[in-house]
């Protein structure tokens, strides 16, 4: 801890996920460890995901199918818990790709790696635990809590826990939180803001999910994306609206306000540190031959001074004062499904081509942001890389011993959540706050969806034609 003029400053560690999944739902076998794993656990994980359903008409303007969203919610409780003791962990790794198991980490690192950082007294579990909270910064109306995902790494000695904070759904559009369950009475003002930018200019098949929270005293908003598509001469100016869209309709309202605290932030450039993250589409400014040429000799530097993103950001044209870290890493799309090929290298003069861009990306803004790394990871799963990248934050911790305060409102009950057996209730843990009304966070429904329905089955889905994808 670091003391600077009055104020007690604290260091955590912010680990940042994005990943166009192709509208592909996961299967039990998919190893997230290649995407998720670091050297040392860190204390946040943000991981944001584009496409977890197809992008078709039925999705786009019917009802919202949370399935995906619960099976990537267990994937991840996994991939941030592994549990060697678990009896599922051997058929885990047997149906796990060759590829996949070859660029993960062992499992017993990992393990050892969270287990030095806290040690719990409890019994050795992996069962998630789902709970809510009583306290609230709500709205008037009132709002569900924010149920917490209870993940647990065991060891013979140790085990290290986190919690999934918030997470939210729009179209094909999702983004979660999760932060070491010690936190939980630390996070104060979580709230979620969506804005549409898709078909009509305002649905959901593209746009923004946005997460506000407070950190002790230091704000954060964590901005995922889908923008514009397309590879054609002034699409660049489509998706650099977007993002101009976004910062100005993205709003987060505060009805119930603590005396004596500070407003909270109500829009993105408000809070002390904004991560923004996800497949911003930005392309290359190249021809097919000069890409396939520096393609063929790695020479990412050269591609990325055709970067449009690069381009519009040094114009002034979009993310003036933003930072992204140094790009060492091949461009993230478009791949033939389960290679590692480049669609561009495969395809026929007549059929579409897509030239490789790095349209997965992470930027921020905010002082108290240093970047330690920024990679992709090698998963086959989709046409998209994941991308990700590990901060170190530093966060004003005034009164580290004592939670900041919240406002009490009694929360609306869920139908879902009442619905449900005595034994399947969710466990109050304090800390976890609620969110507006108007927003409804997706943990209820991916609980019900996680308890009443097989999580992966082997039923094949019909997949439509997508939309501006």
């Amino acid at each position: 801890m670091m003391v600077l003029i009055g104020r007690w400053w604290d260091f955590y560690r912010l680990f940042v996920g994005t990943w166009n999944v192709g509208g592909k739902s996961p299967h039990w076998g998919l190893n997230l460890t290649d995407w998720l794993g670091t050297p040392s656990p860190a204390d946040i994980y943000v991981l944001g995901f584009q496409e977890i359903v197809p992008l078709n008409a039925g999705n786009v303007l019917g009802a919202e199918d949370n399935g995906p969203a619960a099976k990537w919610l267990t994937l991840i409780q996994r991939a941030l818990n592994i549990n060697t003791n678990d009896p599922q962990f051997p058929h885990y790794l047997t149906n796990a790709t060759n590829s996949e198991l070859e660029q993960s980490p062992p499992a017993s690192s990992t393990q050892n790696d969270c287990s030095e950082e806290v040690e719990l007294n409890q019994e050795s579990s992996f069962e998630p635990s789902l709970s809510s909270n009583s306290n609230s910064n709500s709205s008037e109306e009132g709002s569900p809590s924010a149920p917490c995902r209870s993940m647990k790494l065991a060891s013979p000695k140790q085990q290290h826990q986190f919690c999934l904070a918030a997470s939210k759904q729009m179209v094909g559009i999702f983004l979660s939180v999760w932060v070491r369950s010690d936190f939980n009475r630390y996070i104060s003002n979580l709230k979620v803001s969506r804005v549409g930018r898709g078909l009509m200019g305002f649905l959901g098949n593209k746009g923004s999910i946005a997460i506000s929270m407070t950190l002790h005293q230091t704000t954060f908003c964590f901005v995922c994306t889908h923008l514009a598509s397309g590879e054609k001469e002034g699409d660049e100016v489509k998706r650099n609206s977007d993002v101009m869209e976004i910062l100005k309709k993205t709003k987060f309202s505060h009805p119930c306000r603590v005396a004596g605290e500070p407003v909270p932030p109500e829009s993105i450039l408000d809070h002390d540190n904004v991560i923004w993250l996800g497949d911003l589409n930005y392309r290359l400014a190249s021809n097919y031959w000069d890409t396939h040429e520096l393609l063929q000799k790695n020479d990412w530097q050269a591609l990325l001074e055709k970067d449009q993103l690069r381009i519009e950001q040094k114009a002034g044209h979009v993310f003036k004062g933003w930072e992204e870290g140094g790009i060492y890493f091949a461009p993230t799309y478009k791949y033939v499904a389960n290679s590692d090929h480049y669609v561009i290298q495969t395809s026929s003069p007549k059929q579409k081509q897509r030239t490789p861009a790095w349209c997965d990306r992470i930027l921020w803004k905010g002082e108290g942001l240093k970047q330690m790394w920024y990679v992709r990871g090698e998963s086959k799963f989709s046409d998209h890389k994941p991308v990700c990248s590990l901060f170190s934050v530093q966060v004003n911790v005034a009164n580290k011993n004592n939670p900041k305060p919240v406002c009490s409102n009694t929360p609306v009950s869920s139908t879902i959540a009442a619905s449900l057996p005595p034994s399947r209730q969710p466990i109050v843990l304090s800390g976890v706050v609620k969110v507006q009304a108007e927003e409804l966070l997706l943990h209820t429904m991916a609980q019900s969806c996680i308890q009443s329905t097989p999580m992966f089955s082997s039923t094949a889905q019909k997949v439509t034609s997508p939309i501006g994808v």
